[in-house]
């Protein structure tokens, strides 16, 4: 599992479990959601050199769960520090990396 999946995979979880009640497992709604963002993940252009979602300049998710990733990560964001910190550090490198290939 590449690292950009293992972040939103440890985000839906959060999420899941606060909203929903999901302790190991996540409900039918959020699994759903995280296959989707596996197949999005996959698909993507930029393969390897691909930016974390928020700065990617092309929104490969269709606008219903685009609205839906964006509350998930809303809510989770703020609490991957503690829950998953080395996720969360990874994936702030990766974010300030890709600011600072993109001023180029």
């Amino acid at each position: 599992m590449n690292l950009e999946l293992k972040t939103i995979a440890a985000m839906i979880a959060i999420y899941c479990r606060a909203h929903h009640g999901a302790r190991s497992e996540p409900c039918a709604e959020c699994a759903e959601l995280l296959d989707y963002a596996a197949s999005r993940v996959a698909k993507c252009p930029f393969g390897v050199d691909k930016p974390v979602c928020n700065q990617c300049e092309v929104h490969c998710y269709a606008p219903e769960k685009r609205a839906r990733v964006q509350e998930v990560m809303r809510y989770a964001g703020p609490r991957m520090p503690t829950r998953h910190p080395v996720l969360a550090i990874r994936h702030l490198i990766r974010s300030k990396r890709y600011m600072g290939t993109r001023s180029k």
